[in-house]
């Protein structure tokens, strides 16, 4: 233990991290105390919430269940009025339990004498017993003194009694609690004759009350006007004793509260202690009676989520508290380290490693001057260094801007020479023929036969114009010679297949015997804005290196159109243009095989002139059968 004391006290990080800790950890307690303290308030204040709904729930349904009970009773006190007989009224009391299931039993009981030959008391019982009904006179008794009887009597209107056990009394009757809705009743005259009365079973109205509860532990209970107990889950309680009877007016004040506030009529929520347990009451009365309806909800139970959470804070809190001391030495720690790096820094320098830079320090004391002063150091010594590789890296740089400017003029040398043969060569082949051909009509015209001086004539025409062409590619190629063309026919009118049809007149001269389908879905109205000499010399293009490269039997061009562009299709049936070259066919001098005839120019100022006029030129890599152009210019 001494060790580790030592250790503690040797060490700066150690003991600022505790000291840090021990100033954390009252922060942290407080701060989750009072988490967990309006915790417990919500989850009480939830608790409240939901017991007051299931209150109001359940005194709704009572509510249906005792009118149901009245709504039964006054439905049949007509028939009674109507027909005062023995045997009618015995019907009635049948006739109500029969047809309502919430009616344990009914009887009509009449003043004395009211029936001479039944002597002084005459009272129609009527009993549910399980499955069956069984109706009968009752045998005398003194039920004048009932409360069930006395009380509508002397109030003159409908009322709820308060339950009692009437097991004693009589020959036919319940064995358990219940309670009776008692109507008084009059003669056409006013004069009081009797009273109808409708029993409901307090054992089966427990039933649906202790059925429907929010926590597993908690109960209804319901009280009469004196504080009786008539609904309670400890049954010895029921009639026999009031919420006062075992409330000590010194220790449980509450509970004699509470039964003032059920038995006055009140509604509202206490927390009191009932049985030993702290417990949520809400409380109201049950409309129309004299009653009051209690939910009892025991704090063990609103509680028991919060209270496991308790179980896992603890081990939480102890866990945080370590992590804190963790990072609190890790931000020690870190903090210190300044003097380790500057050792490692120190082997790095005099290893030559001098581009690595040591941060600045805020920290005012001998540890962040001797760092800010290193970091000084670093930065002259660096500064120096690198000012020498910048000189270096200067030379090497030039060296290779150099070495790409000597190759780049040793390339466009070299470009320049072998554009110059081709053009020399490609110009010189025809324009020999001319000079040949001029040279025999100068000499021997007299002497050919016209067909031949024609064929003669035919070739020196073919060859001029191949010269032409290849003067116009020329000028095209140009960026001077392209705007200004441009700049006088920047918008024409141009009908989509006159312009087509023309492409392929202008195509046929230069192979006789060439072969050009046409076909159109356009009327001859459609027509967009265009360059018209531009559009037409890359129609012509595309079709003369299809008549020049490809069998010269299968070569169309074909004409439709989309919502915003016509659509222009030339294609042609041949070897096609390989897939290594498709990425190069649109650079300017570009040819597949150097020795072919034409100077590498008619796509790419094909595609030059489609682009520039806003269309787009496009080869259909899907087609094998030799090549096919897409051409889509806007409407």
């Amino acid at each position: 233990m001494q060790s580790y004391i030592r250790h503690i006290r040797e060490s700066l990080g150690l003991k600022l991290s505790f000291g840090i800790l021990l100033l954390a950890m009252p922060v942290f307690i407080v701060a989750l105390g009072i988490q967990l303290m309006y915790s417990r308030y919500y989850v009480k204040q939830e608790a409240t919430e939901r017991a007051k709904s299931e209150l109001q729930a359940m005194t709704q349904h009572i509510d249906k269940y005792l009118r149901t009970v009245e709504t039964a009773t006054n439905a049949n006190e007509w028939l009674v009025k109507e027909h005062v007989q023995p045997d009618s009224l015995l019907a009635f009391t049948r006739r109500i339990v029969m047809l309502n299931a919430n009616v344990s039993g009914c009887s009509i009981t009449t003043e004395p004498g009211l029936f001479p030959q039944y002597g002084r008391y005459f009272s129609a019982y009527t009993i549910r017993r399980g499955d069956s009904i069984v109706t009968a006179r009752e045998a005398e008794y003194e039920y004048f003194e009932k409360t069930w009887y006395k009380t509508p009597r002397l109030l003159g209107r409908p009322c709820w009694v308060d339950p009692f056990n009437d097991f004693t009394a009589g020959t036919l009757s319940a064995s358990s609690m219940i309670a009776s809705y008692c109507k008084p009743l009059y003669d056409a005259d006013g004069r009081f004759f009797g009273v109808i009365s409708s029993d409901l079973s307090m054992p089966k109205l427990a039933e649906i009350l202790q059925a429907k509860k929010p926590y597993p532990n908690s109960y209804f209970m319901m009280l009469g006007e004196d504080g009786h107990y008539f609904v309670h889950p400890d049954t010895a309680r029921l009639v026999s004793q009031t919420i006062f009877s075992r409330a000590d007016a010194d220790n449980q004040s509450d509970i004699i509260a509470l039964g003032h506030e059920m038995t006055t009529g009140h509604q509202g929520t206490m927390r009191t202690t009932v049985d030993g347990q702290p417990c949520l009451v809400c409380y109201c009365p049950v409309e129309g009676t004299r009653w009051s309806l209690a939910l009892v909800c025991h704090d063990s139970d609103i509680l028991k989520s919060y209270n496991r959470l308790t179980y896992i804070v603890v081990p939480l809190t102890i866990a945080g508290l370590l992590l804190i001391l963790l990072f609190c030495h890790q931000i020690v720690s870190h903090s210190i380290r300044a003097l380790t790096r500057l050792e490692t820094q120190a082997q790095r320098m005099a290893d030559g490693h001098y581009g690595e830079q040591m941060d600045h320090s805020r920290r005012l004391d001998a540890v962040g001057q001797l760092q800010n002063s290193f970091a000084l150091m670093q930065q002259s010594i660096n500064r120096h260094v690198s000012d020498i590789r910048r000189a270096n890296a200067e030379t090497g740089q030039r060296n290779t801007e150099l070495r790409q400017a000597s190759l780049m003029a040793e390339e466009s040398i070299r470009q320049k020479t072998a554009f110059i043969q081709n053009m020399t060569h490609q110009i010189r082949t025809p324009l020999n023929i001319i000079i040949g051909f001029v040279q025999v009509l100068r000499d021997n015209v007299s002497q050919l036969p016209d067909e031949e001086v024609r064929s003669i004539t035919d070739m020196m025409n073919h060859n001029a114009m191949t010269l032409n062409r290849m003067v116009l590619m020329l000028y095209d190629s140009s960026d001077s010679g392209l705007a200004e063309e441009l700049a006088s026919h920047r918008h024409e009118t141009v009908a989509c297949n006159e312009v087509a049809q023309e492409s392929i007149a202008l195509t046929r001269p230069h192979f006789p015997a060439l072969s050009i389908a046409f076909s159109t879905t356009l009327p001859d109205t459609t027509s967009i804005q265009t360059n018209r000499l531009y559009f037409l010399r890359s129609l012509r293009e595309i079709l003369y290196n299809s008549a020049k490269y490809s069998d010269g039997q299968h070569i169309s061009i074909s004409l439709s159109e989309t919502a915003d562009t016509v659509r222009f299709v030339l294609q042609d049936t041949g070897k096609g243009i390989a897939a290594d070259y498709q990425d190069m066919m649109f650079e300017p001098f570009t040819k597949v095989d150097d020795l072919s005839e034409g100077l590498g120019l008619g796509l790419p100022l094909a595609k030059r002139h489609i682009t520039f006029l806003g269309g787009e030129m496009v080869l259909d890599t899907t087609y094998r059968d030799g090549c096919r152009f897409i051409i889509e210019m806007p409407k």
